[in-house]
């Protein structure tokens, strides 16, 4: 258990993604105290990625756990701190700001949220209760689990058909249940899965129900066009349908948010609360790319750190 009232860090960062990493980089490069406090695995969402190809100075391309470690690495050079735990309530004490997680409370200057987003779940009967058990978000994590079973993957963006790909290496079938008669997927990503022999598609089609007894047995499925119905047999199903934002914590606070739960920032990355920023993809915007989620933290930083200025109340000792 942590609280200790008289630490109070110059910038809490609340996710430990590429924004959160790179907010901490230019934090402590300026002198900052910086606490990252991360729920999972450093790097966020990247992490899962086999390989990242657009992000700068990687010709080659470079993985999502590599290019994340390095981030971490580098933070901790500049001084940052990472500690683990999930944000429990979240209170803005004027020019104080107190995150509570778990039995732990941390108090800061300035917040910077990067708590990304999480995979919608679908919405049928049969899900929660095979959670775990058949159904999965993360192909990459349970993909050997899988290994020459059959298995769905449902959505139609580049994350669903990029997950099958990977699933097809473990997997004797992948199915892919998509709502609408055409893929969303970038055109190379179409076509990395529409060549591999073991992944087949099947448009205009909605999973109705998950069925099993203690593990995912079979599917019920609908032709959203002609009305058909019938069931599948897999022993798995991956719903990879948009994600929604970890502002659950936010929720009773004075930072404003859009209709779909995403924080409402000006430019600067600024939220509706002096102090308070956020950048990632918990952010409300249009182009949710690594590069871009870094440089959002770069410029959360700096806005963080003019604010302390203004506010007279920068002191190190974090």
């Amino acid at each position: 258990m942590e609280v200790n009232v008289s630490l109070i860090y110059d910038l809490l960062v609340i996710g430990g993604g590429p924004a959160g990493l790179s907010a901490a980089i230019y934090g402590g490069w300026t002198n900052l105290s910086v606490l990252v406090l991360e729920k999972l695995s450093v790097g966020g969402a990247i992490v899962v990625s086999k390989k990242v190809k657009n992000y700068p100075g990687f010709p080659e391309g470079i993985s999502g756990a590599e290019l994340g470690g390095l981030m971490e690495e580098q933070a901790k050079q500049f001084g940052a701190k990472i500690k683990w735990g999930t944000v429990s309530s979240f209170e803005d004490k004027g020019d104080i700001k107190v995150v509570k997680s778990g039995k732990d409370e941390y108090r800061a200057r300035t917040v910077l949220i990067c708590t990304g987003t999480s995979h919608r779940s679908l919405g049928v009967p049969g899900e929660d209760k095979f959670k775990g058990r058949g159904i999965s978000y993360c192909a990459i994590c349970d993909a050997p689990f899988f290994k020459d079973k059959e298995v769905m993957v449902v959505g139609g963006g580049n994350s669903a058909l990029q997950e099958a790909v990977t699933l097809s290496r473990f997997a004797s079938k992948v199915y892919i249940a998509h709502h609408s008669d055409q893929l969303k997927g970038e055109k190379d990503v179409q076509e990395e899965a529409k060549n591999n022999d073991r992944v087949e598609i099947l448009l205009n089609t909605v999973v109705k129900e998950i069925i099993g007894e203690d593990l995912v047995e079979k599917v019920a499925l609908i032709d959203n066009k002609t009305g058909e119905e019938w069931f599948l047999e897999v022993s798995g199903v991956f719903p990879y349908i948009g994600v929604q934002p970890n502002t659950y914590f936010l929720e009773n606070t004075s930072v404003e948010l859009d209709e779909e739960g995403f924080v409402i920032t000006n430019e600067n990355m600024e939220t509706s609360v002096p102090g308070i920023y956020a950048a990632g993809d918990v952010r409300q915007k249009e182009v949710p790319q690594v590069v871009v989620a870094a440089a959002e933290g770069a410029i959360a930083a700096t806005m963080a750190k003019n604010y302390l200025k203004r506010i007279g109340g920068k002191e190190k000792n974090g």
